[in-house]
């Protein structure tokens, strides 16, 4: 069974489930979603801090960048909590070439970038979400 929420999300990872499964549930929730209200619900709880800043930063990237994307009503208050950003960069790739880390840091968007996270420059896609951002 697929999370309701992202904090849902969260508690799943917090038991041990992996955190990349437990986002691509995520999104198929979040992109399934009938109506801007119905995905909103989706991100409006804050998921627990995880004990590892990178996903707690994540996070937040996730429920502006998403709120951002598909123009919600709102982006939810806990996504600007500064435990929602990083100190240092996170290049999200497992390669450690200069060449990609470069990329990243350019097309990264920036909800991701003001967090110190790098990633690609369309992160949450899903192949068949049926959402088209704004």
């Amino acid at each position: 069974m697929r999370p309701a929420t992202l904090a849902q999300a969260y508690e799943r990872v917090a038991a041990g489930a992996d955190y990349e499964t437990a986002l691509s549930e995520l999104l198929d929730t979040f992109y399934l979603a009938p109506s801007a209200l119905q995905r909103l619900a989706v991100l409006r709880d804050e998921p627990r801090l995880s004990g590892d800043p990178r996903l707690d930063a994540l996070a937040g990237a996730i429920a502006e960048y998403l709120a951002r994307q598909y123009r919600l009503p709102e982006i939810p208050g806990w996504a600007f909590e500064p435990c929602r950003y990083l100190d240092h960069p996170w290049h999200t790739s497992p390669f450690e070439a200069d060449a990609l880390r470069e990329y990243l840091t350019f097309a990264s968007p920036a909800e991701f970038r003001s967090r110190n996270i790098f990633t690609e420059e369309r992160p949450l896609r899903r192949a068949r979400s049926g959402l088209t951002p704004a």
